[in-house]
Order: structure tokens, then sequence, then C-alpha cells
């Protein structure tokens, strides 16, 4: 092979980037304001579930994106991923968010409070995203972002389908099950639960999926516009 050659097929394969780093540029180039900062204190004071700001500023594009008016959420935490999710959306928009642990609602409403949210903005539920998700409305959501249980996202996927309308986005954390679930050899709950939520969406047709490799990994996906 000529120099010319070798010069020309050296031009012309991209570098291999190492995953990490471009992990860890993506969560450096986000910087979060003092309310997100002292949600992550009540978080971590809780030993709270929480989203990393890359996640963060992820939802707040997609609920941007779609114009969200009406949003729900599964797993409340201490109000993190809330208070991203409000910064995208309307200003008129409400946030619906879903949480069992009374402590954790605690802590959102004061993060809300801090960021200045008005109380009419959100609505926090205490109780289990299994049985209040069948209660809230077919197709009255623009958003719906799951961040529960990995062994649960089958079934809260499907709620969520439901929920969302035409152009809206599903999301689903920690779609990785922890980094398991591309590991052809693991068995694990999490790991079958999390194919099973992606093989949902994936088989549905009115659905633009894609994995987005920030955090533990989101699965977003679009669900295609009325063609009214």
């Amino acid at each position: 092979m000529s120099d010319e050659s070798q010069h020309a097929n050296s031009e012309s394969s991209p570098p291999v980037i190492d995953p990490a780093v471009l992990s860890n540029y993506a969560e450096a180039a986000i910087v979060e304001d003092e309310a997100l900062r002292l949600a992550r204190e009540r978080s971590d004071e809780l030993g709270a579930p929480s989203i990393t700001p890359a996640v963060g500023a992820a939802l707040s594009l997609l609920a941007r994106l779609v114009n969200a008016k009406a949003v729900v959420e599964v797993g409340t935490g201490a109000g993190i991923s809330g208070l991203w999710l409000l910064n995208g959306m309307r200003t008129d928009g409400v946030l619906t968010t879903i949480d069992s642990e009374s402590e954790y609602h605690r802590a959102a409403k004061q993060s809300f409070n801090t960021a200045g949210i008005s109380p009419g903005r959100t609505r926090l539920i205490n109780g289990r995203a299994a049985e209040v998700l069948p209660r809230l409305s077919d197709a009255g959501y623009d958003l719906v972002f799951i961040d529960g249980a990995v062994t649960d996202q089958p079934r809260f996927v499907a709620e969520g389908l439901r929920l969302l309308r035409d152009g809206g986005v599903l999301v689903v954390h920690n779609a990785s099950a922890d980094g398991t679930v591309a590991d052809p050899n693991s068995s694990g709950q999490g790991a079958l639960a999390a194919r099973e939520a992606a093989m949902l969406i994936a088989d549905d047709d009115s659905l633009l999926p894609v994995v987005i490799p920030l955090g533990r990994g989101l699965l977003a996906a679009a669900k295609a516009p009325s063609s009214d």
C-alpha cells in the first residue's frame, strides 16, 4: 500500500474515544444553579435516588422540544429531576410527580419552593406508581418520565404509553439496568425487565426510540404526531 493510501485511510478513520471521557465531558459541561445544588444536598441527606446534571439537561431539552404543558414523573426523589423538567416546560405547565416516600415529597416541596416554583405548577402524589398511573387520563401528557425500580419498567412503560399524547415523549431512566442489559449472559430480574420494557417500545410502530448514553442510560421514544 502506498504512503498516500495509508495517509488517506488514517484520515478517514475517526479516533476511538473512551466513553468515560465523553461522559465526564457531558457532566462537566452542565452547571446547576443554587436551587439544584440545595436539592442535591437534601437528596444526599435522605439517600434519595437522583439523576446526573447531564440527564437533567436532557430532560429539560426534551420538555422544551415538545413544548410540554403536562408532564408526569414516576420517582420524585428530592425534586432534582422535577426542577429540570419544570425548567424546560411551558410557564403554565404542570408537573405531576409520584412517589411512595412521603419524606421525599417533603424534600421536593422544599426544593420547588426554593426555586420559586408556584405551588400550582406541581402536583405531588404520595402513593405507589402502579396504583396511581392507572387513574391518570389517557393521552393527557406531553412527556412521561419513568425513574422507578427497574423491575417495574415494563408495567410503567405500558402505562406511560397510554398516558402519552400524539407527538409526546416517553423517557426511561436506568434503561441499562445498571449496565447489565447489554450483556447477553445477564439473566437477572433487572436486566430481563429492562429488556422487556425496551421491546414494548421497539415493537410499537408509532414510536421513534433512541438510547442516550447519559447517567445510567436513558431510553427516549417520541410518539408520532396525529395525522389529523
